[in-house]
């Protein structure tokens, strides 16, 4: 993980205690990182913010943190499930 990483070291759980701007932030990257890493990125760990196997287990503990009408337009629970999917079975 980088150095900007403000998360690192933090657990779910505190990072659900976190405020809902950060929290919609954090997946928005999560998202970010897992379209890089299964196209352009040649599934390099190098460029998740975290391994595979975090990044499947903390994408979707944020998106149902969000109550049914706040949570994003811009992703669903099928396409974090996808990600996951794609990046630790479809390897």
């Amino acid at each position: 993980m980088n150095g900007m990483n403000k998360t690192e070291g933090m657990t779910v759980e505190e990072v659900m205690r976190r405020d809902k701007r950060f929290r919609y932030m954090l997946l928005a990257r999560l998202q970010s990182d897992c379209e890089y890493y299964l196209g352009f990125g040649n599934r390099s760990t190098g460029r998740l913010w975290a391994d595979e196997a975090r990044q499947s287990e903390w994408m979707p503990r944020l998106y149902d943190g969000f109550p049914e009408d706040e949570k994003p337009r811009w992703l669903t629970r099928e396409e974090i499930a996808e990600y996951a999917n794609r990046m630790l079975v479809d390897r």
